[in-house]
């Protein structure tokens, strides 16, 4: 879980659009982030394994 004071410094507006960091919605962390979800993928997997995520199944072979 990222700081509060990190989460907060990358909600506001960079002085450059190339300093932007996407983070989760859920922890913040900013590492293996999915664009497509707002998510990490620790979050991702989480809630994907909960069935919270609409239109995401869970693969078995």
């Amino acid at each position: 879980m990222a700081k509060k004071s990190v989460i907060a410094r990358a909600q506001k507006k960079p002085k450059f659009s190339t300093r932007q960091v996407n983070r989760c919605w859920r922890c913040g962390r900013k590492r293996g982030y999915m664009r497509d979800f707002g998510l990490c993928r620790i979050c991702f997997r989480e809630l994907a394994s909960r069935g919270d995520i609409p239109g995401v199944r869970r693969s078995s072979w």
